[in-house]
């Protein structure tokens, strides 16, 4: 909660995991997280704490990581994100700063999540412009039976056997609300999914075990075979994390909804 002294400030993240261990604090290792909360303290003079929409893995992407940062009230959002911009490192970027309500929270309010996945079919993937950005897989994939396996994810399901870790306390389900493949011209495919909620390494499960279905390495219905949790079926080996993406992160409009004054 913010103070009588401070406002809560909401923030779109830009960033290129490759250069981090993630987004989460971590002793003695570089993270997005503690990047930005050095940064901040420096602006503010004073200790700055960052709460993000979730937790990103080591080298993964974000176009959409959403954070909050309760900011003196001298300053404005438009005043902190050009200061930002100015202190952090060239692969993190703050695109936008807007007010935020003091009771809102990135992580629990938001109501879904979605990410891309881009795959390299074309040589030029490998490019040094390229490849930290994507899986220079660098062949081609049959993506016609690579979108009709990917038809089976919609839904409510299990993706305990599409996990390296689970969360006890909140189980393996996941309701997946849209997920399917399109063209990344001209260089390959992307894979683009939502949800509710993700599990550890998920995404990259789901795109080793599509791709390999588009290699002809394993038929369409494993994917229904796995959500069914089938005994002795287990997944391919998970994509790179490098052409993981967090592109948005979705909240109800009463979460960024700011109280009539006057009330508690």
């Amino acid at each position: 909660m913010t103070s009588e002294s401070t406002h809560r400030i909401r923030l779109l993240l830009h960033y290129d995991g490759g250069a981090f261990r993630g987004w989460q604090l971590q002793p003695r290792q570089q993270t997005v997280q503690g990047v930005v909360e050095a940064v901040l303290s420096r602006i503010f003079n004073a200790p700055a704490r960052v709460v993000g929409s979730g937790r990103t893995d080591r080298g993964v992407h974000a176009t959409g990581q959403v954070a909050v940062v309760d900011a003196p009230l001298r300053w404005t959002p438009e005043a902190l994100l050009r200061s930002m911009n100015k202190l952090l490192p060239a692969e993190v970027w703050v695109a936008e700063a807007s007010p935020a309500p003091p009771r809102f929270h990135p992580r629990y309010d938001a109501v879904a999540r979605a990410y891309e996945y881009r795959v390299g079919l074309a040589a030029r993937a490998g490019s040094p412009f390229h490849v930290r950005w994507c899986w220079p897989l660098g062949r081609e994939l049959a993506l016609p039976a690579m979108e009709r396996a990917s038809r089976a994810l919609v839904g409510d399901h299990s993706f305990l056997a599409f996990a390296k870790a689970g969360q006890e306390h909140r189980g393996d389900r996941c309701i997946v609300t849209e997920a399917g493949w399109n063209r990344w011209e001209p260089l390959g495919v992307t894979f683009h999914i939502t949800a509710n909620r993700f599990l550890h390494h998920m995404v990259r499960y789901l795109v080793g075990t599509l791709v390999d279905v588009g290699l002809g390495r394993r038929p369409e219905h494993d994917i229904s075979r796995l959500l069914a949790n089938e005994p002795g079926l287990t997944t391919s080996p998970p994509a790179p994390a490098a052409g993981l993406f967090l592109v948005r992160v979705t909240y109800p409009e009463q979460a960024l909804a700011f109280a009539p004054r006057g009330s508690p």
